[in-house]
């Protein structure tokens, strides 16, 4: 059960997601191939072939793999691209291509943690340039992902840093002891078996549509099993819940919106007095 009062006497907690069809309901980095091609990454048959990808991913996920070899085509794929021109093309295209497939159920998990006083941190196996700024996008506080390497600006079609599998529960007990997040407190999500790892170095795991082998997992280890199946953009949502993480500027907000009513009933009122007079 999800917790809405955080103890600040005891020591800090974070919610854990996974991105991919867990917080948006298709695959981040197969999402921008599009972007990628009218910027003149990638040729029309690399269109043609992550479109494919992103089919048998929505349809059935991904092993371990088929992830392994996505992870040697999209790194051969980038090889040579110019970092910054790939940051440029993710943000003029992530409000016409993320916004409109972020999960309302995720979106309001992610509400609830912040406003419980947990850190909310996005692990995704999708390379940093894609997942940091939907990250921000969604109003996460810290974001782990895969890392290319570099050199002269440009990617070298090696990988610097891979947040997959055991590497992502690394990377959260390694953000428990700088943050001092306590891990026993924690919640965890994610919608592939290949993220057990993840899922059990937190107190409160969850399983979110999960894959054929997470759902077995799940119900063999007594974690829940959501569903999340209605995207919508953030700016169709309540004016409050569009500001994840931001419960002082909600407040201020509604303190605003009641002085400005109490201004309008006492200009009303008073113009109404002359009239009579």
């Amino acid at each position: 059960m999800l917790s809405l009062v955080e103890n600040h006497s005891l020591p800090r907690t974070a919610a854990f997601f996974d991105l991919d069809k867990t917080v948006i309901a298709k695959s981040s980095t197969l999402t921008f191939s599009k972007s990628f091609y009218q910027g003149g990454l990638i040729n029309r048959r690399a269109v043609l072939r992550t479109a494919y990808a992103q089919f048998v991913y929505l349809a059935g996920g991904a092993d371990h793999d088929q992830m392994e070899r996505m992870r040697n085509y999209l790194s051969a794929l980038c090889r040579g691209w110019n970092v910054e021109h790939v940051k440029e093309l993710v943000a003029e295209t992530i409000h016409e291509l993320i916004d409109p497939i972020i999960y309302d159920e995720a979106a309001s998990l992610i509400e609830q943690h912040h406003l419980a006083g947990r850190d909310v941190v996005i692990v995704s196996t999708s390379g940093a340039e894609v997942v940091e700024p939907i990250g921000e996008l969604i109003g996460a506080d810290r974001v782990v992902a895969t890392r290319m390497v570099v050199e002269d600006g440009c990617y070298t079609g090696e990988v610097e840093y891979y947040a997959y599998g055991p590497t992502k529960a690394e990377a959260i007990a390694e953000l428990a002891e700088s943050e001092g997040y306590d891990l026993s407190r924690c919640y965890a999500y994610s919608d592939s078996a290949t993220d057990v790892p993840m899922l059990e170095s937190v107190g409160h795991p969850h399983a979110v549509n999960p894959d054929r082998a997470l759902r077995k997992e799940a119900i063999a280890r007594g974690w829940p099993v959501l569903t999340f199946s209605r995207p919508v953009r953030l700016k169709q949502r309540m004016p409050a819940l569009s500001m994840p993480g931001r419960p002082a500027l909600v407040a201020a907000a509604a303190v605003g919106a009641a002085a400005a009513t109490a201004g309008l009933v006492w200009y009303t009122s008073r113009r109404r007095g002359r009239a009579l007079s």
